[in-house]
Parts: structure tokens; C-alpha cells; sequence
């Protein structure tokens, strides 16, 4: 039996759709807005062994008060760190006792206004044997009050549930490239064997230099021919 569909039934479905709609979209905006309510930190994945640059950045200020200056606070296994030199922000480096760096204090020359995002940056380095993953405590200072982004997720824990995470970076095992380097530097070692070889036995240039005499008594006798029959 076929049921009748009143233009009043289609209003209502129309109308239903549009919340729909309205209300994902809400949400796909809100997701990434609650995701970067935080000093966040790129990559989140270094290889051990490896060198890289790590960028850390925020968009919001302490409740809305311009941002002054970043403490960050180094952790354990890394092997060297240097802060990048930048206009914006005066640098403070605080070392210990090894001469390793402990933590780097980035004062803004300009508080940064809420909204606005602000980013500090430092080339690391890394050992072979760097634990799985290095957190990164900052303490975010503003013209009124601070917040300590120090937070660290439990096992089994969801760190976008902590209302204040430490910005943590992934070590993964050593990049492929260096097997890449290896295999390349062995495939130049054996090609310099090979030559090498070849230098050191004659039998392969006598060869060669006796086609090529052959050759050209060849095209000798081509050319009387020639010539006889002209």
C-alpha cells in the first residue's frame, strides 16, 4: 500500500535534514578547534638516531591574555639541542651539569594577542637508544596569569582527554634511509672491486683490443673490394 506524501510531510524531512547538516558541520568545526586548544608540537614523530626540527606552537592566550613566553623542558635522551635564532623572541638557555640543555625559555618581544598564533622552534638530536617517546613540558606565561602544559596520559589513557597535555613526540625506529645510504656506499665499494679486477687481469683487454683489430681489417678489405669492382 503506497503511502501519500503531503508537501507538510516533505517541509518536516527538509527541515529534520538541514539540523542534520547543521549540526555536523558544527561539530567537524568544533573538533579541530577543541584539538588546538593546546601548545601542540610538529613533527610528533622523530626517528632515533635522527635529527630534527621541532616546532612548537599555540593560537590562544591564558584565558585570553596575550601570551609573553614559553619554558619548555627538555627531556631525557636527547643527545643535543639548539634553539632557533628568531626575531620575534628573545632566548634563554638553561644547561646542566653534562652541558645538556634543560629547558629554553622563549620571551615574546610582543605579548601575542589571544587568537593569534605564536611559534618557537628547535633543532634536536636524538641517540639510538632514545626512550619511545619524549614529552615536553611548557609552561605558557601571559601578561595575566600562566598555564603548565605538563600533563601525561596514563596508560591506556586518552591524552585528548587531559584538559592540559604536554606536547609528546613518537620516536620510531631509525629511518630506512640510513639502509639506503649503506647499501648505496656497498654497491660504489663493489663496483670499485670490479674495476679494480679488470685492471689487474689482461686477459679482458687483450680480448678487446683483438676485436677491434678485427674489425678494422674487416672494413680494410670491404673498401679494395670496392674498389675493385668500381
Amino acid at each position: 500500500m503506497n503511502t501519500l506524501t503531503t508537501p507538510r510531510d516533505r517541509s518536516r524531512r527538509a527541515g529534520r535534514l538541514s539540523l542534520a547538516v547543521v549540526g555536523g558541520v558544527a561539530l567537524a568545526l568544533a573538533v579541530p578547534t577543541m584539538a588546538g586548544a593546546h601548545v601542540g608540537v610538529s613533527p610528533d614523530q622523530v626517528a632515533a638516531g635522527d635529527h630534527g626540527v621541532l616546532t612548537f606552537s599555540f593560537s590562544h592566550g591564558c584565558d585570553g591574555s596575550p601570551t609573553t613566553a614559553l619554558h619548555i623542558t627538555m627531556p631525557d635522551g636527547l643527545a643535543s639541542v639548539a634553539p632557533t635564532m628568531d626575531g620575534d623572541w628573545s632566548i634563554d638557555v638553561e644547561r646542566g651539569d653534562d652541558g645538556l640543555v634543560r629547558a629554553v625559555t622563549y620571551t615574546a618581544l610582543a605579548p601575542v594577542p589571544n587568537d593569534l598564533r605564536g611559534a618557537v622552534s628547535m633543532s634536536v638530536g636524538l641517540d639510538e637508544d632514545t626512550p619511545e617517546s619524549l614529552a615536553f613540558p611548557v609552561v605558557q606565561e601571559c601578561v595575566e596569569g600562566s598555564t603548565e602544559w605538563t600533563q601525561l596520559a596514563e596508560n591506556g589513557e586518552d591524552p585528548h582527554s587531559l584538559d592540559a597535555p604536554a606536547p609528546v613526540v613518537t620516536v620510531t625506529e631509525a629511518a630506512a634511509g640510513h639502509g639506503a645510504h649503506a647499501d648505496a656506499g656497498a654497491g660504489e665499494d663493489e663496483a670499485d672491486a670490479a674495476a679494480e679486477s679488470a685492471a689487474s687481469d689482461p686477459l679482458p683487454v687483450a680480448l678487446g683490443a683483438g676485436g677491434l683489430v678485427a674489425g678494422i681489417a674487416a672494413l680494410v678489405v670491404a673498401v679494395l673490394a670496392y674498389r675493385r669492382r668500381v
